[in-house]
């Protein structure tokens, strides 16, 4: 038996659409770092970036479960002594960083290193119901008819 290996120019993307409109922000999160490294393809290569493009629409309807809204806590340091700066999930929706959220929350997800930082670059994320990529006729994954736990309560 050998070892089987996903060539560059064996790999096909494909375009995920998902709709965050009342979804849950960690199961959302987990089922993109899966889709964006490739995990649910039967040809998975930790070393390629075999993963599909990803849109993610409505994320400024997002669901955080229990008091995370207020109490989870985002930290970022500016580089100078002192210079650490925190921010809530609150604080980000009021100045329509909802984006940021979910990338936030994908990118802890994925592997650090160059192979993450392009897997991460593959998901684009918009606030309203309209993005930009219709041209590539995305596939839409109704992510609430997977699990009952997926979406708000």
């Amino acid at each position: 038996m050998k070892t089987f290996s996903l060539k560059k120019e064996d790999i096909k993307k494909n375009w995920v659409l998902i709709d965050a409109k009342d979804l849950v922000l960690g199961r959302l999160a987990a089922y993109s770092a899966n889709l964006l490294r490739g995990k649910n393809k039967p040809n998975y290569t930790p070393n390629q970036d075999c993963g599909d493009n990803l849109i993610i629409i409505n994320s400024d309807h997002v669901f955080l479960t229990g008091k995370k809204n207020k109490d989870k806590i985002y930290y970022r340091h500016t580089g100078f002594p002192g210079g650490i700066k925190d921010t809530t999930p609150d604080k980000m929706k009021g100045k329509n960083k909802s984006q940021e959220i979910i990338k936030l929350a994908i990118k802890r997800m994925i592997p650090s290193g160059p192979l993450g930082r392009k897997q991460l670059s593959n998901c684009k994320i918009f606030a309203g119901e309209h993005h930009s990529h219709e041209a590539q006729n995305p596939l839409k994954i109704d992510f609430n008819k997977l699990n009952n736990k997926n979406s708000k309560r």
